[in-house]
């Protein structure tokens, strides 16, 4: 069985990322996996401390090439998005070119990336989402998935402004969200578009209510993530995303 080494860029008060990955990478039947994470500090989810906190990525990156990963999350969805359309692949770009400085073959994801690129592999274009933050974040999320051509058929935003709280979000209370949203036309619910927001215990409970595809940033991340070390995403009890193999991407 082959062994890999997955690095995490995280906001310093993120809790829920470092949980979610690797419990689901743990369910996989041909691979084990060890994580590695490095922090960059941010306490509110605002424009302000996001912009500061991506300024900390060529850091994390360095601590991570020391460690030897095969594969990188850049875990932060709204970090990402809130920069403006397409800003995920100027991010994975950039990351690739440092590691590849270093001298290290190891695949990148973005949270960000990871969630366009999931849907996109599964053709799900009318998406509704679910999301932890203020309506100003919120809004800035839509339209960066809407310039990437997904049609957002409803939202909903907790306004959640303190990452910490994002992260003690109960269950209950995301899928109340998801209830009032209009699905009617959805091919696939987001029920946390954040990797902070907790999620994973309720998707296949929210699947089988809905009738309708679920996932979330963790599920992404952990989908695109074994897709680009060549690895079945098949893993059990984790919503449709990954309830197949699709090809890898290497």
């Amino acid at each position: 069985m082959s062994h890999y080494r997955i690095g995490m860029i995280v906001p310093s008060s993120n809790v829920t990322v470092e949980t979610e990955i690797p419990a689901l990478l743990a369910r996989h039947p041909d691979a084990t996996f060890s994580f590695h994470g490095s922090r960059m500090r941010m306490a509110k989810v605002t424009p302000e401390e996001l912009v500061a906190m991506n300024a900390q990525r060529e850091r994390c990156v360095d601590e991570l090439a020391d460690a030897g990963v095969d594969a990188l999350l850049y875990a932060c969805l709204v970090a990402v998005m809130a920069q403006g359309p397409g800003e995920h692949r100027r991010v994975e770009s950039a990351v690739a070119e440092q590691l590849a400085e270093r001298g290290l073959p190891a695949s990148l994801v973005s949270s960000a990336g990871a969630l366009v690129d999931a849907l996109a592999a599964k053709s799900w274009g009318r998406v509704a989402l679910v999301m932890p933050y203020m309506k100003p974040l919120a809004q800035q999320v839509v339209a960066y998935l809407e310039a990437e051509g997904i049609e957002i058929v409803d939202w909903a935003a907790l306004e959640v402004g303190d990452n910490t709280e994002v992260g003690c979000i109960p269950g209950d209370r995301v899928v109340e969200a998801a209830r009032g949203l209009d699905l009617s036309r959805a091919d696939a619910l987001v029920v946390s578009c954040c990797v902070q927001m907790p999620s994973l215990p309720i998707i296949p409970a929210v699947e089988a209510e809905l009738g309708l595809p679920v996932l979330s940033a963790a599920t992404a991340g952990a989908f695109c993530l074994l897709r680009s070390l060549g690895l079945s995403t098949e893993l059990p009890d984790a919503g449709s995303l990954l309830a197949s193999p699709v090809g890898a991407v290497r």
